[in-house]
C-alpha cells in the first residue's frame, strides 16, 4: 500500500531559469562600464518560498575593452579563486499565481560575491506570465562590503557603488 504525502505536491512547485540575464554599471567620475551575462541560474521553490541563484563570474561580456573584462575577471573578481557569485535565501511574501499585474517582493537572503557573505534584502518584481514567473531586481553593491580592492591609479575610473540589475524568466518543472 503506497503512502501519499500532500505535502509533495506543494514540494513540486519549483521555477528555475538557466538564462536569465544579469548586468552591472559602474559609473565613475572618468568612465562608465558595463557588462552583462545571459547565464544566470536558478530556481524558487514557492512551497518553502526559497530561492537559489548563482552567476559564473566569467560569463560578463560588453566591457569597453578586452583589457578591461581581463582585468575584472583576474583583479577585482578573482574569478579563477570565486568563480561564481550566489544569492540564497527566502522570499519574504508569497506570490499569488492568480494575479495578473506584478508583485513587489523582498528576497532576503544571502549574497556571496567575491567569496564575502553578506545577508541583503532585495526588492524586486514578480509577473506571473502564462504560468511562468517573471521576476526583475535592481539594487546596488559596494565593493568594500565583499572585499574587491580598487587600485589608486583607476580609482577614478571605477566606482565604490556598483549598479546590478536582474531580468528572468522562470519555468515551472514538471513531476
Amino acid at each position: 500500500m503506497a503512502i501519499i504525502f500532500p505535502d509533495l505536491v506543494l514540494a513540486q512547485q519549483i521555477y528555475m531559469t538557466r538564462n536569465g540575464k544579469a548586468g552591472f554599471t559602474s559609473n565613475a567620475p572618468l568612465e562608465v562600464i558595463k557588462a552583462e551575462t545571459e547565464e544566470l541560474s536558478g530556481a524558487i521553490n514557492l512551497a518553502d518560498r526559497s530561492f537559489a541563484f548563482t552567476i559564473d563570474n566569467k560569463s560578463f561580456k560588453g566591457f569597453n575593452s578586452a583589457l578591461q573584462q581581463e582585468h575584472f575577471y583576474e583583479n577585482y573578481m578573482e574569478a579563477q579563486q570565486y568563480p561564481s557569485s550566489s544569492f540564497k535565501g527566502k522570499i519574504i511574501e508569497t506570490i499569488d499565481l492568480n494575479l495578473t499585474g506584478e508583485q513587489v517582493i523582498r528576497a532576503k537572503g544571502i549574497l556571496d560575491i567575491h567569496g564575502v557573505e553578506q545577508e541583503r534584502i532585495i526588492k524586486g518584481t514578480v509577473k506571473v506570465v502564462n504560468q511562468k514567473l517573471q521576476i526583475q531586481a535592481d539594487f546596488t553593491v559596494l565593493l568594500e562590503d565583499h572585499q574587491i580592492k580598487i587600485p589608486r591609479v583607476v580609482n577614478q575610473k571605477i566606482a565604490e557603488m556598483i549598479e546590478v540589475s536582474i531580468t528572468a524568466e522562470l519555468i515551472l518543472q514538471s513531476n
